[in-house]
């Protein structure tokens, strides 16, 4: 693939990423978007449809870990890259997704910041802005 392009794929796959940031109240179901940009260490968990919720959690960490994945293969054009990399966000789903059922089903306050750091890692590509430098610095000291 020709450099520019690569470069362009690059920025579209990140605008990506942006995009569903900057619209996620839109696309997604989340009552607890507005839940956490509030007092939420004093406040009732909203009322929520749990298998909504986690049928719409998931669709976004799978449309980040895609688009996460493309930009990490268009870096690197390294298929073990990619495949590590498959697995580590299909390892991290599990683990997160099962405490992250917990807490919705089970809300108590004592127990919303955790929550909010699990819900976190689901719904923000943070794994993929881990992994970039790791396989950066990986790829600099073979």
């Amino acid at each position: 693939m020709h450099k520019a392009l690569r470069f362009i794929s690059i920025g579209v796959l990140l605008l990506l990423l942006v995009f569903i940031r900057a619209f996620e109240d839109v696309l997604f179901y989340d009552p607890y978007l507005t839940f956490f940009e509030n007092d939420y260490l004093h406040m009732d968990s909203p009322r929520r449809e749990v298998v909504k919720l986690v049928l719409n959690t998931t669709l976004r960490f799978v449309l980040n870990s895609i688009i996460s994945l493309g930009i990490l293969y268009l870096v690197f054009r390294d298929k073990g890259i990619l495949k590590f990399s498959v697995i580590i966000f299909s390892v991290a789903y599990i683990l997160l997704i099962i405490p992250f059922l917990y807490f919705v089903i089970n809300p108590k306050q004592e127990d919303y910041y955790l929550f909010f750091n699990i819900r976190r890692f689901l719904i923000q590509p943070i794994l993929f802005i881990l992994l970039l430098p790791a396989f950066y610095y990986h790829k600099i000291n073979r």
